[in-house]
């Protein structure tokens, strides 16, 4: 008996921890399927992706200098 109460345990926190991959795995795709997306519009446009990490690089500089008003 307590055998089968070990085995059901096990089996909802196995169900639990694949529950819980698969919207990490569903998060990560629909991210990366977003990024690829705003790459590729980026790219029609004329700009690479080391445009955009530098841009997001200098993203805090810029965010302080439009609230700080400085130019």
């Amino acid at each position: 008996m307590p055998n089968i109460i070990i085995l059901i345990a096990a089996l909802i926190v196995a169900w639990i921890i694949f529950k819980a991959a698969l919207k990490l795995l569903k998060t990560f795709l629909s991210s990366a399927i977003a990024i690829l997306v705003i790459v590729i519009i980026l790219n029609i446009f004329g700009f690479s992706p080391q445009d955009l990490i530098e841009e997001v690089t200098n993203l805090p500089a810029t965010l302080s200098q439009f609230f700080t008003g400085e130019s």
